[in-house]
């Protein structure tokens, strides 16, 4: 396999775009990545396409990617679509590597865009389901239920009764919710270090014009906002939002065609799907196969990472995902939060971007926006909330849930290349 590069990230600022559609919002992105490659659309030789809910809200099912990318020039080049839940926009970069690595493009593009704002509020909560399994819907929910049925945990009465998932939230926060409850009462996790998390993150967003929330928070106002459902409040969810990004990428002998390239090169991608494991069997968690390969490929341990972006849906997220990346050992993730490590300054700063909790997560989007950070993270380009001196960075993006992990999830590593 050749050595695969980005030569061009981009994307739009992660909002409530009401005024936008899936055509804009892809050229925007697009237009920003081709002209950070120094490129024309004449020039990618395939492109992947991520969006998962465009059908859902307009019935534009089947050729979306050629739908959103002929207004721009892009046309008669293979296109293919890609639908992976949250991890479609990391599986269209994987495309895009495959492509580019097997030797059969030189150049291609990777994009990704979701419209998730609706006036039709409970319909925007609807979409959300069709990231499980919609025939056994029942036979889901009862399996979490018979694990947390037989946890003994402590919840306060006001935080346990929040409405109906689904209507009032995502479907996907009990999910987290129920996962975080068997975290808690197994090693003792702590709603506080939730709380720490989010800070964290909201923290960071304030120094990324991209953002969708850009507000500093304390721990104490993370943990007195509103309830979603315990443990989790308002600021430890990821927010609905509307966005679109993109990565151009490139074989070694085009990128010597190219004058004033700012490569990255990928150094590892790696897409899996989950499995029937049990709750309990942390080491056949998803993210702990894929990051062990990812690894082995690139070379380099979780000791060697200076950056990372996690998919963080909830604060809960990236705290399960420093423990599978191998970060820190299994039912220390929240202390690891505590001791300041993941925060801009510490040992290996995570979701410098404000993560998905408060960049945003337009949900065919949101793998390429992890990417579009991380490549500016390496490039020494992210101004106030550069990590300094940084050289290696992982990219985790889950998507979708069967039983008790994600049912896909790719893992990026990616590496600064010196001019």
């Amino acid at each position: 396999m050749r050595d695969v590069y980005i030569i061009g990230a981009g994307m739009t600022r992660f909002a409530k775009h009401l005024d936008k559609n899936e055509k804009t919002l892809t050229a925007g992105a697009v237009g920003v990545g081709l002209a950070d490659a120094g490129l024309a659309p004449g020039d990618l030789q395939a492109a992947w396409f991520s969006n998962s809910m465009w059908g859902y809200f307009t019935e534009q099912h089947c050729i979306k990617g050629q739908v959103a990318l002929r207004p721009l020039g892009i046309q008669e080049i293979p296109i293919v679509n890609v639908e992976n839940a949250c991890a479609g926009a990391s599986t269209a970069l994987h495309g895009a590597w495959m492509g580019v690595a097997s030797g059969l493009y030189d150049c291609a593009l990777a994009v990704g865009v979701e419209k998730l704002y609706s006036e039709d509020r409970d319909k925007t909560f609807r979409a959300y389901w069709a990231g499980v399994d919609v025939s056994d819907i029942k036979g889901h929910f009862a399996a979490w239920r018979r694990v947390l049925d037989g946890l003994t945990l402590e919840i306060p009465e006001d935080q346990d009764k929040a409405g109906d998932a689904g209507k009032s939230r995502s479907a996907f926060m009990d999910v987290y919710a129920g996962w975080c409850r068997w975290h808690m009462a197994t090693y003792g996790t702590t709603q506080r270090q939730l709380a720490v998390i989010a800070s964290k993150n909201h923290f960071h967003s304030t120094m990324n014009p991209f953002a969708q929330y850009q507000k500093d928070m304390s721990v104490e106002e993370v943990l007195a906002a509103r309830p979603v459902i315990y443990p989790l409040t308002v600021p430890m969810c990821a927010p609905v939002g509307d966005g679109a990004a993109c990565a151009v990428v490139c074989s070694g002998q085009y990128l010597k065609k190219l004058k004033d390239p700012r490569p990255v090169r990928i150094r590892a991608s790696v897409l899996g799907s989950g499995s029937d494991r049990g709750i309990s069997e942390e080491d056949r968690d998803i993210g702990a196969r894929l990051s062990r390969r990812a690894y082995e490929v690139a070379g380099v341990g979780p000791q060697d990472i200076d950056v990372a972006e996690v998919h963080d849906a909830t604060a809960f997220g990236e705290l399960h995902q420093c423990e599978a990346l191998g970060f820190c050992a299994p039912g220390e993730g929240g202390a690891f939060a505590e001791s300041g490590a993941t925060r801009l300054g510490g040992r290996l700063p995570i979701n410098t971007s404000g993560g998905l909790e408060s960049r945003g997560h337009p949900v065919g989007a949101s793998g390429l926006g992890q990417i579009f950070e991380l490549v500016t993270q390496l490039r020494h380009e992210a101004g106030k909330r550069q990590v300094e001196g940084c050289r290696l960075a992982l990219a985790e993006n889950g998507g979708g849930n069967l039983g008790f992990e994600e049912a896909a999830m790719c893992v990026h590593i990616l590496e600064r290349v010196d001019s």
